[in-house]
Order: C-alpha cells, then sequence, then structure tokens
C-alpha cells in the first residue's frame, strides 16, 4: 500500500509540534511535512514556511509533496482572540476554507480539523456535556470553531471528503509554553512549580474545567485518523475527555511532589470564558466508536510534567 504524505499547517503551536515527531513516528519522517508562519527549528523531516491564508501557496505544497492527508492546526485561540475578534476569525475561517477546499479539489484522502469546547456556551449542560448539545459559544474562538465543524460536515456530506475532528478539552504539556488559551494556566503552573516560584492564577480557586495531558491528545487525535471510516457517527466533532480539576486541585496535586508551592488568584477576563465552558464532557461517543480512552488522571500528569520540566 502506498504511504500517505501528510501536511501539517500551523506545526509550530502547542499540539502540533508533538503531532508533527509523533506522526513522523508513526509515518516515516520523510512522509510528514510540517508548516507554519514562520521557519521551523530542530526538525526531523521536511519543513517548509507557509502563511495558511496564502490557498495558491498551500496548493503548491500540495503538489510539490504529493500531499494525501493535511491536519489543519492553525488558530487563533480563545483568550487572544478576544482582544481582535475580526482578525481571529478571518484566519481561523479562511485558513479552514483553503484547507478544505484545495482537500476536495485534489481529492485528498483525509483531513484533521481540531474543534475545541469553546464551542459550547453557558446554554449547554454545565456537567457531562453531551455530544449532541446546544452550541452557542461567547468567543469569537468558540464561533468559528462552531462554523468551522459545520463545514466540515458539509463538506463530508456534500463532497465526501474525509473531514475528521475532536473537541479537545484544555491540553497540558510540557513540550511548550502557553499560546493564548484561557486554560492555559494549566500549562503555566508547573513552570512555576519547578521554578518554586508563587503562581498567580488567573481563574478563581473553584473554575472547574475538563482537561487533557498532551499524550492523551496526541494518541487521540492519532487513534481517530486511523479509525475506519465506516466506524466514524460524527462528522461535526467528536467530545473528548479526559479529567476535570480545579485551580486549587492542580495546586494540591502539585504539593504532593513540590510541598512548599504556593498560589494566589487575581481572576480577569478569561474567568467570563471559562465560566461558560462546562465543567465536565461525556465522550461516550468516542468511546463508542472508536475505543478512545485517557490513560492520564491528574497525579499523573502532575508527576510526568515535573519530571521533564525539572529535567530541561
Amino acid at each position: 500500500m502506498k504511504q500517505d504524505n501528510i501536511l501539517l499547517v500551523g506545526a509550530g503551536g502547542q499540539i502540533g509540534s508533538v503531532l508533527t515527531e509523533a506522526l513522523r513516528t508513526v509515518h516515516g519522517a520523510d512522509h510528514v511535512i510540517a508548516t507554519d508562519l514562520r521557519p521551523l527549528e530542530n526538525q526531523s523531516g521536511p519543513s517548509e514556511v507557509l502563511d495558511a491564508l496564502n490557498g495558491a501557496a498551500l496548493e503548491e505544497l500540495v503538489k510539490k509533496w504529493r500531499v494525501n492527508q493535511i491536519y489543519h492546526l492553525a488558530a487563533i485561540l480563545s483568550a487572544t482572540g478576544e482582544k481582535d475578534p475580526m482578525w481571529a476569525w478571518n484566519i481561523n475561517m479562511t485558513s479552514l476554507f483553503n484547507v478544505l477546499e484545495v482537500a476536495r479539489q485534489r481529492s485528498l484522502n483525509k483531513v484533521y480539523y481540531p474543534s475545541s469546547i469553546a464551542v459550547f456556551g453557558r446554554e449547554a449542560a454545565h456537567l457531562n456535556t453531551p455530544q449532541y448539545e446546544v452550541l452557542i459559544p461567547e468567543t469569537v474562538y468558540g464561533i468559528s470553531k462552531v462554523a468551522g465543524e459545520n463545514w466540515a460536515n458539509y463538506y463530508y456530506r456534500r463532497y465526501g471528503l474525509d473531514v475528521r475532528s475532536l473537541r479537545y478539552p484544555g491540553i497540558i504539556g510540557y513540550q511548550s509554553l502557553p499560546g493564548g488559551g484561557t486554560t492555559d494556566y494549566a500549562v503555566d503552573i508547573y513552570h512555576y512549580a519547578v521554578r518554586n516560584q508563587p503562581f498567580e492564577c488567573f481563574l478563581r480557586a473553584d473554575t472547574a474545567l475538563p482537561m487533557l495531558y498532551m499524550a492523551d491528545a496526541i494518541r487521540g487525535t492519532i487513534e481517530l485518523m486511523e479509525a475506519p471510516a465506516n466506524r466514524l457517527s460524527v462528522r461535526t466533532s467528536y467530545n473528548l475527555a479526559g479529567m476535570t480539576f480545579t485551580p486549587e486541585e492542580i495546586a494540591a496535586s502539585i504539593r504532593k511532589e513540590v510541598p512548599d508551592f504556593k498560589i494566589s488568584y487575581k481572576p480577569d477576563f478569561r474567568q467570563a470564558i471559562a465560566d461558560s465552558w462546562p465543567a465536565s464532557i461525556d465522550d461516550s461517543a468516542a468511546r463508542h466508536d472508536w475505543g478512545w480512552k485517557p490513560e492520564y488522571d491528574l497525579d499523573a500528569m502532575t508527576r510526568d510534567m515535573l519530571l521533564h520540566l525539572s529535567s530541561d
């Protein structure tokens, strides 16, 4: 069977940088082409500079590398997007349309489009939010992700394009610094802990949010993309869950390893965003359709985060 060539758009981001190397392990380094707006360093395989808003440039790279799959990871995240909503909307939607159109026109095998729990708003069930729930987001990021999910579903039903998607909760990983998301406190807090510095959290102590460790997020993404198409019942975006915790609970987990760790709270505009999101997610559709199951809980994640950050 011919090996697919995979193009990652936005490979320099929090998820993209890790997913690139994971895909190279699975498919071979030469078959995974990483792209970003700026040159990527320390690459184990081919990379290119790409402005995702330039559809012609994207198509040229697809032709050059004989690409069969695209992972579209470029996006402006929730907190950053609220500072300039029209700019965020333009980047998030124009880049997606460029990917969908080149994939349709060139009959690519698969497209991956990440969504987010930001698609939910305060009208959605706060606990165990179901797969099919009302979507009234309160950020431009969430609005763009709802629109993107519906376009993915449209391209699947109208053109037969195999678009697959996951609604990520907050993603926590040691591989990169926070990227402008509302859940990013749960990444930043570990960096402070390993430096023995007190951490000031921009959310209330009792703010419960769904989270997922990076290792689980990457594994879940690849498992979805490798699942047989006839097993997939969701063509908007699958709910994906790992764990739920509050800033107070993550601080307590850290203190099991760093007893003197201190945290204080100074909620800002991101608190309103967090309050509009679910506290927990029902991911039973993903578990049923393609066998999703997270491996990390809070304490296991804390031990692994601190181990890797301490060794850097």
